[in-house]
């Protein structure tokens, strides 16, 4: 196996505070995705004719915070592992305060958000905002999508920096290719033969030959030895990102080569996306129109980019013996069915156009500016004024 392939080796932590707890890569990357969308909202409600003011703009961000958060992590539950809704076996610890059998549906911080769960929550939350202020929530949902396409690609770099969802395994001359330790874990649950591949790596960190040995050879049906193994497993990778040469070394002779997927998908289904939509929306557009579009084209693009992505191990066996269809491509044939007709129908709807940052889109907002400023002169003047008092 090549050993001249990068040996992934990056922190997920940007400030760390203990074991488990600190400022992720993954956290900021939520957090630029929304404040780029919001900017993006933002810049489109002074532009064209909208429904949405510049004022509402933070609230409805923060609605649609909520249904990100929330429905990336039920999706993933509900699509992807319903197993956890009935495991107590998360683990937090923070200043000194440590919970053992928190419920794992809620442990975010383990990993485990679904994209199309969170384009669910987003619709939901764009439904919920335009019902509580009387707006166009199609509309709304448009803005989400077009700055939603910075939030997946900055969540998909993150993806890569913390070597998760990492891509199936390519020919090691591909120039891009990445070797994640994380793989690692993997091959405790699915790939239990390949452990003894590390005993020239955990002797790195003083693990005896024989001792792993031992380990690996129990760590099935030993309790104490499975932590043994998954403690030198974790050790391995913390090295790795410490730059550790000699680990680095000997992991880079067992790790297979992967294709990054994940960078596959902040161009597909983030970058490129946004550039689509974006000029797309130069025109002003009937309502609806654009998220539609969004839903279409990135059902198209994730298909694309799940052949190169390795599926949840949890779920990798039963996925491959259906034809080679994976849970996403299934969940994404289904949206890009529903996401054409709806579509199809919305750009047959005879409704005005709407917003759009262009020529055209800022000259209909021009016209609504001069409307609402006649409506405001005739109001004035409707008013009579009030009679003196009388003495």
């Amino acid at each position: 196996m090549s050993a001249n392939v990068w040996v992934h080796n990056l922190n997920p932590f940007i400030i760390q505070i203990g074991d488990n707890f600190g400022l992720r890569w993954y956290g900021m990357a939520y957090m630029t995705g929304f404040i780029a969308g919001a900017l993006i909202i933002m810049f489109l409600t002074k532009r064209g004719r909208r429904t949405i003011k510049y004022e509402q703009v933070t609230d409805f961000v923060t609605y649609c915070i909520l249904g990100v958060m929330i429905g990336g992590r039920l999706g993933y539950v509900f699509f992807y592992s319903p197993d956890l809704l009935t495991s107590f076996n998360a683990h937090i610890s923070f200043l000194g305060l440590h919970i053992n059998h928190f419920w794992s549906a809620l442990a975010v911080w383990e990993g485990g958000m679904a994209s199309h769960g969170g384009i669910i929550g987003l619709m939901c939350a764009s439904y919920l905002f335009a019902r509580k202020y009387k707006l166009d929530w199609l509309h709304l949902g448009d803005l989400t999508c077009l700055g939603g396409t910075i939030g997946i690609f900055a969540g998909r770099i993150a993806n890569f920096v913390n070597g998760e969802l990492m891509g199936r395994e390519c020919s090691p001359t591909l120039p891009w290719a990445v070797k994640f330790p994380t793989d690692m874990h993997r091959w405790l649950g699915y790939e239990p033969e390949k452990l003894a591949s590390l005993k020239d790596a955990a002797a790195k960190i003083g693990i005896a030959p024989d001792q792993w040995t031992e380990w690996i050879n129990q760590f099935r049906v030993n309790t104490q030895a499975s932590s043994q193994v998954q403690a030198v497993i974790d050790r391995l990778i913390l090295e790795v990102q410490r730059s550790n040469a000699a680990v680095t070394e000997a992991l880079a002779q067992v790790l297979p080569p992967r294709h990054p997927s994940q960078l596959y998908e902040a161009l597909l289904e983030g970058l490129l996306l946004f550039v689509i939509l974006f000029f797309f929306w130069r025109k002003p557009r009937k309502p609806g129109v654009v998220g539609a579009l969004f839903l279409t084209l990135y059902s198209v693009v994730r298909i694309i980019g799940e052949n190169f992505r390795m599926p949840d191990a949890h779920i990798a066996a039963q996925e491959f013996s259906h034809f080679g269809i994976t849970r996403g491509q299934v969940l994404s044939f289904g949206q890009l069915i529903l996401s054409a007709s709806f579509l199809f129908w919305l750009s047959r709807r005879k409704v005005d156009v709407i917003a759009g940052w262009g020529p055209e889109a800022q000259k209909l907002r021009e016209e609504d500016l001069r409307a609402e400023e006649l409506g405001a002169n005739k109001q004035a003047k409707g008013k009579k004024p009030k009679s003196a008092p009388q003495t």
